[in-house]
């Protein structure tokens, strides 16, 4: 059973020796307080230079060209940092490690919020999931046709493959702290991709003629791809589950979970810039929504490039399903045994599988990747990591922040605000846009 906390007492600031030992918000099945920094970096590195930067070139370049994609990639970088520190400041509110989004929400505001924080999370990892999936669907198609250009497996097969690979290591990974190993694998994997993918398309451009960078469209076009593209530059950063991350870090917490930020901002986004940008510049306003597409090469280099970024989206996946597998294993889960026993294995097949029965059955129906990535930042990014999160800073520092820091929070609380129902309104005509150009179960 939870229990939430909704007395807020934001004054309250221990110090640095009494919050070793903080209670945590409430009880969970999975393993918290046990990763160094760097493991923690490492997360937040692969989470942002997963298989999604292969389409960041056509999600976010093309509609908005090369001063607008690159200004808002650097734009969104510096706000998402803030963001992000903000909340991660906000870890050890009262007196308690605030493990999870729902239960930081729950204790400044009460149940309601609670419950609507846990609802946009859950939201926002669930599309999160069903992209990784489209990517990997998109990878083993794109591996096929390298051999066989024959139309016999489509898109909607792949991604059901890819969807029933991302289960079998669900159910061998039991929680985020057992990745260890996988994420240096993972990170080995992020490389070999990119590289490729740079390699080519730089050869690409030096070889092709003058491209085409202008942004087509009509005016109306424009400007909602215009909107949609600013929800997918802010999803490019963020991982909508910081605290669920920062429960995994060893104390001192907030100090340790600031430096795996400055990594992933300084250091772990540098591949993401390069990806993107010479992409785009190698291929201009024809640059796909996964670059692997355009590139040309060896048939094995490609290969490879592929079946790295398909086995690199399984393990992303399995990062932003973890907040889903905590609840679910605390919840019904808790059996007696190791994580391997026959009762808990049992468990994860039956609920992660069916989790992710669901979870692929939407990416198949509606394989449009752009369209995943520009809802996922209206509708979850935009407001909890960057309204709610300014908002919550503001309750519990309210007596500590002078007059101008407070006008910065309430301009970011309102700002995003309206972008993120602006962006909603743009992704969601996307999404019915492609619908009308194609029908469920679409091979693209």
């Amino acid at each position: 059973m939870e229990v939430i906390v909704v007395e807020s007492h934001p004054e309250k600031d221990n110090s640095e020796e009494d919050r070793q030992g903080l209670q945590v918000s409430d009880e969970t099945a999975h393993l918290i307080s046990h990763d160094p920094w760097y493991q923690v970096a490492f997360v937040l590195t692969n989470a942002v230079n997963s298989a999604y930067v292969l389409g960041y070139s056509g999600a976010i370049m093309v509609p908005l060209g090369w001063i607008g994609g690159t200004v808002g990639l650097l734009l969104a970088a510096a706000v998402s940092l803030n963001a992000n520190i903000l909340l991660a400041r906000l870890h050890e509110v009262g007196g308690k490690r605030h493990i999870r989004y729902r239960d930081l929400a729950g204790y400044i505001y009460g149940r309601k919020v609670y419950s609507l924080t846990w609802a946009l999370q859950y939201v926002n990892l669930f599309m999160i999931n069903a992209g990784y999936i489209i990517l990997a669907g998109q990878a083993l198609k794109a591996i096929y046709v390298l051999f066989r250009d024959d139309g016999a497996l489509k898109l909607p097969y792949c991604i059901a493959i890819a969807g029933f690979v991302c289960a079998i290591f669900a159910f061998a990974v039991p929680h985020l702290s057992a990745l260890r190993v996988w994420l240096g694998i993972s990170t080995l994997f992020s490389l070999a991709y990119i590289i490729i993918a740079l390699v080519l398309s730089l050869k690409d451009g030096l070889n092709a003629p003058a491209r085409d960078y202008n942004i087509h469209g009509t005016k109306v076009d424009k400007i909602f791809s215009t909107i949609g593209a600013s929800a997918s530059l802010v999803f490019a950063y963020n991982t909508g589950m910081l605290p669920e991350i920062q429960a995994t870090v060893k104390p001192p917490v907030v100090k340790n979970m600031q430096k795996a930020l400055y990594f992933q901002f300084v250091i772990g986004n540098l591949p993401l810039y390069a990806v993107t940008f010479v992409g785009y510049w190698a291929y201009g306003s024809s640059t796909t929504s996964y670059l692997l597409n355009n590139v040309h090469g060896p048939v094995w280099v490609k290969m490879v490039a592929n079946l790295t970024a398909f086995l690199q989206s399984v393990i992303a996946l399995h990062i932003f399903a973890s907040p889903t597998y905590e609840y679910l294993d605390t919840r019904y889960g808790r059996s007696k045994g190791g994580a391997f026993s026959f009762q808990k294995l049992s468990f994860r097949i039956l609920v992660r599988g069916g989790y992710l029965t669901i979870n692929t059955l939407v990416p198949a129906l509606l394989p449009f990747l752009g369209d995943f990535m520009s809802l996922t930042g209206a509708l979850s990014t935009f407001p909890l990591t960057f309204v709610l999160a300014n908002h919550m800073y503001l309750m519990v520092k309210k007596n500590k922040l002078t007059a101008l820091q407070k006008f910065w929070h309430w301009l970011n609380v309102s700002g995003f605000s309206c972008l993120a129902v602006a962006a909603a309104v743009a992704a969601i005509r996307l999404i019915a846009v492609d619908s009308k150009n194609y029908h469920l179960f679409a091979d693209l």
